[in-house]
């Protein structure tokens, strides 16, 4: 089988993208080395992250981490945490999330907005014609992070299974579907393409053996933890003298959907399915299945300074910096072209809320990491006086080789964020 990067193993309902491959680099000896591709993925917590448990005391190179960032301490030189930031026109408003990636002036005054393009879709009408999906907006919720130049909310894809279809599953309606039910019944896809695998594993040296074998066991384990989810969700609970267990489908799990979502964002990215993508993160009035916690996640959020209010919320943060360690994990360990995913894609992770208990837009929580720049620092600014959050968009729209020197209220880059090399 010859083999080039768009290489895909099909069967009947099946299409499944192979990771990048020493096979696949330039074989003459004069030809230029391959340039792994640079990717952009954006994260929005909506109900915030605690600001004393979020922010660093001091800083510069050596802080000292916080509560949270402690959580992610193995990537501390893979990551910028950024204090001070805002949208410079965006009132205190649950509806600020409207202009998270925009910039868009005055969400909260609702009569007479009109948003304008985020910038993931920015980057999209330049590289996006480069991977099958253009971008991917993902959400736990019913909207989502990325608006057209139009002003027109791009519908988000919402359920682990139907992206998962989505990026592996395509034939005739019929053949979609019976490959669905195969899926149900506890088989793989890699069961439909397993000849076509054979037959390009044969033709691998040990390295690339071992890092298909690598993504083929991913794919597998995210095929059971879904059809687990989808089984329990079908099977009647047991009356018991406790609280009903909840499973990844249920409305107010913030892991479980946060988890799963994670876990496809890092398989578009290893089959370079899309280079873009942007992802809002459950947040909601609802419980959220985490022990220890018993009250609602919204209602946490808006602690008014109650002792236990706090001690839950920090809870549940805790469990989405653990969500988002993840995510960096596996973007670490994974190789292309012989350095990492991580190092070549750049996770923005923040919130459209400084203070999700007084609606405040001010002193974001920002996290960026990856990407290819100078990381392990905590840049402070003034959140009296701060430079716009969008000269950080034209940071990573510049490093993305985005040709540009201005996005929404940004009109540079943002100080004290150098790239590498």
């Amino acid at each position: 089988m010859q083999l080039s990067r768009r290489t895909l193993l099909r069967s009947a309902g099946v299409s499944l993208a192979l990771p990048w491959l020493q096979a696949l680099a330039p074989r003459n000896a004069n030809a230029a080395a391959a340039t792994p591709p640079r990717r952009m993925v954006f994260i929005c917590a909506p109900l915030g992250l605690h600001p004393p448990f979020f922010f660093p005391e001091k800083s510069g190179k050596d802080y000292s981490l916080s509560p949270y960032l402690e959580i992610i301490k193995d990537f501390r030189n893979d990551f910028t945490v950024v204090s001070g930031l805002s949208h410079p026109d965006v009132g205190a408003s649950h509806d600020s999330i409207y202009s998270f990636l925009t910039a868009a002036p005055h969400p909260e005054l609702r009569a007479g907005f009109r948003n304008t393009i985020s910038v993931d879709q920015l980057a999209a009408e330049h590289i996006g014609g480069e991977t099958r999906y253009p971008s991917l907006s993902l959400s736990a919720e019913g909207f989502g992070l990325s608006w057209t130049r139009t002003g027109a909310l791009v519908p988000p894809d919402l359920w682990p299974a139907a992206l998962f279809s989505k990026l592996f599953l395509e034939g005739r309606p019929d053949e979609v579907q019976a490959q669905t039910k195969r899926l149900q019944d506890g088989q793989s896809i890699l069961d439909a393409v397993g000849e076509q695998a054979k037959t390009v594993q044969s033709g691998l040296g040990a390295p690339d053996r071992e890092k298909i074998d690598e993504y083929f066991t991913s794919v597998r384990e995210l095929e059971k933890r879904m059809a687990k989810s989808e089984e329990w969700s079908r099977k009647p609970k047991p009356k018991v003298d406790a609280k009903q267990p909840q499973n990844n489908f249920n409305p107010a799990d913030l892991v479980g959907k946060t988890n799963l979502m994670f876990d496809l964002i890092h398989l578009a990215i290893q089959t370079d399915s899309t280079r873009l993508l942007t992802m809002l993160l459950l947040g909601t009035s609802l419980v959220p299945p985490i022990q220890g916690v018993s009250l609602g996640h919204h209602d946490l959020s808006h602690h008014g300074q109650d002792p236990g209010k706090i001690a839950q919320l920090k809870t549940v943060e805790l469990e989405k910096m653990k969500s988002l360690g993840g995510l960096l994990k596996k973007l670490k360990e994974t190789k292309e072209e012989g350095v990492s995913l991580l190092d070549q894609t750049m996770v923005f992770f923040s919130s459209n809320l400084g203070n999700a208990g007084t609606h405040a837009t001010k002193n974001l929580p920002v996290i960026l990491a990856g990407g290819g720049f100078k990381h392990g620092q905590h840049l402070a600014f003034d959140p009296k006086n701060p430079p716009p959050l969008s000269n950080l968009f034209v940071s990573m729209l510049q490093r993305q080789g985005i040709p540009v020197d201005k996005f929404g209220s940004g009109k540079s880059t943002l100080n004290g964020l150098e790239m590498v090399g």
